[in-house]
C-alpha cells in the first residue's frame, strides 16, 4: 500500500498564498509555468550559475532572470557597486555622476548611440522609441515580425511571441482597435514580403529583435539585416533594433557590432542594468535631441536612471571585455554540441539554434527561420523535457519560445551535469 503525502511543502504553500494575492500567482506570465504543465519554482536564493527554491533544492540555472544575469548571480562586484550606491541613497530622482557615467560606456560600446535615455523597463523603452520615430517621421504605421515581443506596449501586441505565444493568446483585450491598425506583421526571415509591406504602408519605423529571441532563438538569415536597413531608407522610416535581449550580451556592441548592421534607434535592457530594473533607448544626436527638455517629444519617468541600477549596469559592464565575450561563446557552443549529441543519441528531432549567450532546443526536425516553425514545433514534447529536467536540478526556460541564457558564471561542471541531465530527460520523454 502506497503512503500518502499529507505535508505540504514550502513552494506549495507559496503558490496557494500567491493565487489569492497575485493574478495567476505571479508577477509575469512565463513564470506560472503553465506551458509546461507544472507548478511555478519559487526561487529563494541564487549563487553563480546555482539558484534554490524555498525547499532547499538546488539548479543549475540557465535563465539567469530572462537574460540580465550574464555574470551570474549575486557577482560580488555588482553587490558590492549596489550596497555602496545604496548607502548613499536609492533614489533621487534628480541628476547623477552615475548616470553620465553609464551613458558615456553605452556610447563607446554601441553603434548606433551617440545619446541615450534611460528608463525603468524595455517595454518603456519601446514605447519611448516609437513616439521619438513617429514624431520624426510624421508617420504611425510600424512594421513588426509576426513572433517578435517588444515588450507589452498596446500596439505591438500582435503575434507576438515569449509570452502571448506561450499563453496561445494572438493579441490582448484591452488593445483599442485603432491602435492595432497602426501595426503592420510581417514574417521573419522573408524578403519579398518585408519588400511588398514597405512599399504599400507610410511606415513610420521598422522595429526588430536583431536576434529574435522571443519565438525562440532564430538569428537572420544571410543579408536580412541588410535588408531591413536597405528598405528603412528606401521608405523614409527610421530602423529601430530591440536589442534589449542581445545587446552586451552577443558582442560588446550588441547584434549590430555583430553583424555591421546600424539602426537608427537601439533599446536596451537586461544586461544594462546589471540586474536591476533598468532600460534605455538611444540614436544620434540629432534624433534623441528631440527628447523633452531638449525638443518636443515628451518622456519622463521618476525612476529613470536609478542609482542603483546604474551602479549595477556600470559594474557588469567593466566586467565584459573581449575575453569575456570568448568565453561566453565558448560556453554557448559546448552546451549547444552537448545537447544536440544528448538528443541524437537517445533518437529524439531536435534543432539546437544558437548565437553567442544564447540558444534554443527546437523540438522540430527542420531548422526554424521565422514563428510558423517555431509554433509548429511539439510542445507538449518540450514540457515533459523540461519537467524531466527540472527534477534532475537543471532550470531551463519554461516555454520552448524563450531561450536559454548561458553565462560566464556557468563551469564545466554545470554543462557536464546539464547535458547529463539533458541526455536522461530526452530518453525519457523519448520512451514516453
Amino acid at each position: 500500500m502506497t503512503a500518502t503525502r499529507f505535508q505540504t511543502t514550502r513552494s506549495e504553500e507559496l503558490y496557494r498564498r500567491a493565487l489569492e494575492l497575485l493574478p495567476g500567482g505571479v508577477n509575469s506570465p512565463v513564470r506560472a509555468m503553465r506551458a509546461i504543465a507544472r507548478d511555478p519554482v519559487f526561487v529563494a536564493r541564487g549563487s553563480g550559475s546555482r539558484i534554490w527554491d524555498a525547499d532547499g533544492n538546488e539548479y543549475v540555472d540557465w535563465v539567469g532572470s530572462w537574460g540580465p544575469l550574464i555574470l551570474g548571480h549575486a557577482h560580488p562586484a555588482v553587490v558590492e557597486a549596489v550596497i555602496a550606491a545604496a548607502r548613499n541613497g536609492t533614489t533621487f530622482g534628480a541628476a547623477t555622476e552615475g548616470e553620465v557615467s553609464l551613458a558615456a560606456e553605452v556610447a563607446a560600446r554601441i553603434p548606433s548611440v551617440q545619446m541615450l535615455r534611460m528608463t525603468s523597463s524595455g517595454t518603456e523603452a519601446t514605447m519611448s522609441a516609437l513616439r521619438l520615430a513617429r514624431a520624426v517621421t510624421g508617420r504611425e504605421q510600424v512594421l513588426k515580425f509576426s513572433g517578435a515581443y517588444h515588450g507589452h506596449v498596446d500596439g505591438l501586441l500582435a503575434e507576438a511571441g515569449s509570452g502571448l505565444a506561450t499563453q496561445g493568446i494572438p493579441a490582448s483585450p484591452g488593445v483599442p482597435a485603432a491602435t492595432a491598425r497602426a501595426t503592420v506583421i510581417v514574417p521573419w526571415n522573408e524578403p519579398d514580403a518585408l519588400r511588398a509591406a514597405t512599399e504599400e504602408h507610410r511606415l513610420a519605423a521598422i522595429i526588430a529583435e536583431p536576434v529574435p529571441a522571443n519565438m525562440g532563438v532564430v538569428p537572420p538569415a544571410p543579408g536580412f539585416l541588410e535588408l531591413l536597413r536597405e528598405q528603412a531608407d528606401a521608405a523614409g522610416a527610421l530602423l529601430v533594433f530591440d536589442e534589449v535581449i542581445t545587446g552586451f550580451r552577443i558582442g560588446r556592441g550588441g547584434a549590430q557590432e555583430r553583424f555591421r548592421v546600424v539602426p537608427d534607434l537601439t533599446i536596451m535592457g537586461k544586461v544594462v542594468g546589471g540586474g536591476l530594473p533598468a532600460a534605455a533607448y538611444g540614436g544620434s544626436r540629432e534624433l534623441m535631441r528631440r527628447i523633452a527638455p531638449a525638443g518636443d517629444v515628451y518622456q519622463a519617468g521618476t525612476l529613470s536612471g536609478n542609482p542603483l541600477a546604474v551602479a549595477a549596469g556600470l559594474a557588469t559592464l567593466e566586467l565584459l571585455d573581449a575575453g569575456a565575450y570568448d568565453r561566453l561563446e565558448a560556453v554557448t557552443v559546448r552546451l549547444a554540441d552537448g545537447l544536440r549529441e544528448a538528443a541524437a543519441q537517445s533518437g529524439r528531432p531536435v534543432v539546437v539554434q544558437q548565437v553567442p549567450g544564447l540558444l534554443t532546443v527546437f523540438f522540430t526536425a527542420d531548422p526554424v527561420t521565422g514563428y510558423s516553425g517555431a509554433v509548429a514545433c511539439d510542445r507538449d514534447a518540450y514540457g515533459s523535457w523540461c519537467r524531466a529536467l527540472l527534477a534532475r536540478g537543471v532550470y531551463p526556460p519554461a516555454s520552448q519560445f524563450e531561450a536559454w541564457f548561458p553565462s560566464l558564471a556557468h563551469t564545466d561542471d554545470d554543462l557536464d551535469r546539464t547535458v547529463s541531465a539533458a541526455a536522461e530527460a530526452f530518453a525519457e520523454v523519448r520512451s514516453g
